[in-house]
């Protein structure tokens, strides 16, 4: 069973990451950013407040996405 403490950990180790943050951790323009969502390529960022404008990305969603293209990449060079 599943306690309320147990919860409290997992959320302590969510973190959202905004637009900008994302482009500063791939080291990408913010066109850029926005061309590899529209290409369905890098994830689609989620609306923070319902009926809001702000988004964002998981962080641990984005460290993901980063790792998978490592592997693609190490894979492509054998």
């Amino acid at each position: 069973m599943k306690t309320h403490q147990d919860t409290e950990k997992r959320v302590d180790h969510i973190q959202v990451i905004r637009h900008a943050q994302v482009c500063q951790k791939l080291q990408i323009s913010s066109a850029k950013l926005f061309d590899l969502v529209a290409q369905g390529i890098f994830p689609r960022p989620f609306t923070l407040i319902p009926g809001g404008r702000a988004v964002g990305w998981l962080e641990r969603d984005v460290d993901a996405w980063i790792l998978d293209r490592k592997s693609v990449a190490s894979n492509e060079e054998a």
